[in-house]
């Protein structure tokens, strides 16, 4: 795989191109160990892992279910430099026939579609960390699972370290940057964080009446109300977590909208009815990627994204693994 330069007008084509050569030419030996760091830190919201074997061992579970996906990278919105290195919130949509026995059990011959939000960062066009947030929701609900059947399924007890991503089993990494200070990443990350505030009335303010928008479980939907219920499922599920926005970023470029990306997450507990139902009292962590576009009315496009198994896993998981889950609440 020739690689481009790794400069604010390359960044995108690269993790575009990396995304082909992993997903699309199944280069997941040499081409994929020539753009990972040996010491890669992966967090994916269903596990951590480290190198480009986390990588392989993730396509190899998907490809073994979907022998034909297809991955298709959408946008990437990126920031940094080449002195500092670049971190790029790209947005891959994937697409498969579930022809193969695997982690979504017996093959049903059914056509999947599912996207893949994820934060890379590079230098010197060697990727050193990602932050990962699959569809899993979609995937199972195309496949007639429930979700939650999954998530307590997929749990291995007494084993912690092998479960969903949160901050307790985090390893520090070399990307210190939050983003840029673009005004729509800075305008994006606003909205976000007053609607986490309770402040739903936003919503109605900041969308577009006409905004599309995707939503875990392969939920497509339009307007102001559909953003008010995914948001407000997600906050009275977890009404007294903390939240944050790890990572912001903004870009005008030329033939594309405005546009941002943010990373963020939820950590405390369920104790609140809304998307994952009666309240458990379990210590949850959510990773969430969003991703937005901008028009004369506001937000006119938003992807927002957690994985949901991971999520339930968490769930399922309360009481079972304490002592590790006491470590999201002090975040």
């Amino acid at each position: 795989m020739r690689e481009p330069e790794n400069n604010d007008l390359g960044f995108g084509d690269f993790l575009r191109r990396v995304a082909e050569t992993t997903w699309n030419r199944r280069g997941l030996e040499a081409a994929l160990a020539g753009v990972c760091h040996p010491q890669l830190i992966c967090r994916n919201a269903l596990a951590m892992g480290y190198g480009a074997e986390a990588l392989r061992g993730e396509a190899l579970e998907l490809l073994a279910a979907l022998p034909d996906l297809a991955a298709r990278s959408e946008d990437v919105v990126w920031s940094g430099n080449g002195r500092v290195g670049m971190l790029g919130s790209q947005r891959v949509l994937m697409q498969g026939c579930h022809d193969g026995t695997g982690a979504f059990g017996t093959p049903t011959g059914k056509r999947i579609r599912f996207r893949v939000l994820t934060d890379i960062y590079a230098k010197d066009n060697r990727i050193s960390e990602i932050w990962a947030v699959r569809d899993t929701g979609a995937i199972l609900r195309q496949l007639g699972i429930a979700p939650q059947a999954w998530a307590r399924a997929r749990l291995r007890p007494g084993d912690p370290e092998s479960g969903p991503f949160h901050p307790g089993i985090d390893q520090p990494g070399p990307y210190t940057g939050g983003g840029n200070g673009n005004q729509w990443g800075m305008a994006f990350a606003g909205v976000v964080e007053r609607i986490m505030h309770h402040e739903f009335s936003e919503i109605a303010e900041q969308y577009d009446p006409a905004a599309r928008l995707c939503y875990p479980g392969g939920v497509i939907a339009e307007g102001a109300s559909a953003a008010e219920r995914f948001w407000f499922g997600l906050r009275a599920s977890f009404p007294s977590a903390t939240f944050t926005i790890h990572h912001r970023a903004g870009r005008e470029d030329r033939l594309m909208p405005p546009r941002a990306a943010l990373r963020w997450s939820l950590s405390g507990r369920h104790d609140g009815w809304g998307a994952f139902g009666k309240p458990t009292g379990a210590m949850v962590h959510v990773m969430g990627i969003s991703h937005a576009e901008f028009g004369p009315s506001g937000i006119r496009r938003e992807w927002s994204m957690y994985d949901e198994a991971a999520i339930w896993m968490q769930i399922h998981a309360s009481g079972l693994v304490p002592v590790a889950r006491q470590a999201i609440a002090a975040e």
